[in-house]
């Protein structure tokens, strides 16, 4: 064989193996097709972002989002900012997770209005959103995962008029007013009231992020500013804790009635130790399992409920050990 003609087969062998390495790249499922990824051999990959994951709330979210994902074998990616205050820092991780081209998202809004436009970009690439624990402004979720807040925080309300007596000023402590679940838990408690409790007047209402400090220094001013003020509401687990500092900061055991939603190891001890009267506790581990198993069902073309209700509980010293609640305490 002479030199030409090797270096002719050689070329022709080249460029058939590179028309093959093209024609196989041209063969793969479209990006964010559903069930896209297992057409190709690989596991469907559902990106997970929430609201948070220094909350033990969020920990117990993703135990569930991780039982689901081995159950249903697909993979899974679980992230969240660093403060439920960090719209921003959200909005980067929700960027980043689509660009990865997932089968599924399953996303936790703090602000709804400022993620729509990555939601639009989501229905775009044929992307199902699932939306958890804060539902989203939008019909681009194919369903949402959640807790009936404003539900739940009527039933916090119930409680904490009961405990006192049915009249006196009242506050909530909030944890942000632009996500779906902070609305609805401020709403929820606030038309309950409303409702059913005409002598007792909600004299403020502040917002902390959820963070325990700064939770903790719009309770002592609120208190400063109402000294007649007979109990407080904390709508998530960041909140009911920085009223209970402030409680005890202020030396007003016994003198403030708190009630608050969530629970984590913070709250229980302060149920236990009677700082706070109760609280509303959510099904967290329930709640990533179902986001998890929704978006599976979401890849495969299946029809969903426009909601998945995952469920509460009031818990207070009387019930916190008992079979019913036990398993939905997150610490």
């Amino acid at each position: 064989m002479n030199k030409s003609s090797f270096d002719r087969r050689s070329f022709l062998t080249m460029s058939g193996l590179a028309l093959g390495v093209i024609a196989v790249a041209g063969c793969e499922a479209p990006a964010g097709s559903p069930g896209g990824a297992a057409s190709g051999g690989a596991k469907p990959y559902i990106a997970i972002v929430s609201k948070g994951f220094q909350h033990q709330f969020w920990q117990a979210v993703k135990q569930g989002a991780d039982k689901a994902a081995k159950e249903f074998d697909v993979e899974v990616t679980f992230e969240g900012p660093n403060t439920e205050k960090d719209v921003d820092q959200q909005i980067q991780m929700l960027t980043t997770a689509l660009g990865k081209s997932p089968s599924a998202v399953g996303f936790a809004a703090l602000d709804s209005k400022a993620a729509t436009p990555l939601l639009e970009q989501a229905k775009s690439k044929n992307i199902p959103v699932i939306a958890f624990d804060s539902g989203v402004d939008s019909d681009i979720p194919v369903t949402t995962a959640s807790t009936n807040n404003k539900a739940a925080a009527a039933e916090a309300a119930k409680h904490l008029a009961e405990l006192i007596g049915g009249a006196g000023e009242i506050a909530i402590i909030g944890h942000d007013q632009t996500s779906k679940s902070g609305t609805d838990r401020r709403d929820g408690f606030k038309e309950y009231i409303e409702k059913n409790n005409p002598n007792i007047k909600i004299v403020a209402i502040q917002y902390a992020g959820g963070d325990q400090l700064l939770s903790a220094d719009a309770a002592k001013a609120i208190v400063t500013a109402n000294p007649n003020l007979k109990g407080m509401y904390g709508t998530n687990e960041g909140s009911a804790i920085g009223i209970v500092k402030a409680v005890e900061e202020l030396g007003l055991k016994g003198k403030l009635t708190i009630v608050g939603f969530d629970s984590g190891k913070a709250q229980i001890d302060a149920v236990r130790s009677g700082l706070m009267a109760g609280a509303v506790t959510q099904n967290p581990v329930g709640i990533g399992y179902e986001t998890v198993k929704a978006a599976v069902a979401a890849i495969k073309g299946e029809k969903l409920e426009k909601v998945i209700d995952t469920g509460f509980y009031w818990y207070d010293a009387k019930n916190i050990d008992s079979d019913q609640i036990k398993p939905n305490l997150y610490q």
